[in-house]
């Protein structure tokens, strides 16, 4: 069965009609050639897919699309302005916080919907925030680093 959806995206409307088993990672990655979401797991374990809708860090390979109706939707893409990193990025790549790149979009966009939450004032508090994702080629030094540059 198909619905159809009003949903933004990175400040962009879309009006899409959509198979009601469509997850929001497909529909992002498919329909709107969004391919900075990562599909890893696609059971919501590795973080790669994360996104945030509506202020929410959420799997978008557990979301529906039609679960977005009317919902505002960030990715990774919407993250550097005119080709220039955001400070999360810049942090990350200052503390070498990344090496095969794949999990990175979902990491990024968790540490972003946490710092809108506020400040990450330790080591532990960064792994907790980090603890939703998972890299299989750092460390997470440079990612507990990073998080805690951009947070002060």
């Amino acid at each position: 069965m198909s619905v159809r959806i009003a949903v933004t995206v990175n400040s962009k409307s879309y009006h899409e009609t959509v198979d009601d088993r469509y997850t929001l990672a497909d529909f992002l990655r498919e329909r709107l050639r969004l391919t900075g979401t990562h599909l890893g797991c696609e059971h919501g374990v590795c973080g790669a897919c994360t996104v945030i809708v509506d202020g929410a860090s959420v799997r978008s390979c557990l979301m529906l699309a039609a679960q977005a109706d009317g919902a505002s939707v960030e990715t990774v893409e919407s993250l550097a302005a005119g080709g220039d990193l955001n400070p999360v990025q810049r942090a990350f790549k200052e503390n070498h916080a990344l090496q095969c790149g794949f999990c990175t979009s979902g990491f990024l966009m968790s540490v972003t919907a946490a710092l809108r939450e506020g400040p990450v004032r330790s080591a532990d508090e960064a792994r907790e925030v980090l603890s939703g994702n998972i890299c299989r080629c750092t460390g997470y030094r440079g990612m507990v680093q990073a998080v805690l540059d951009v947070s002060s």
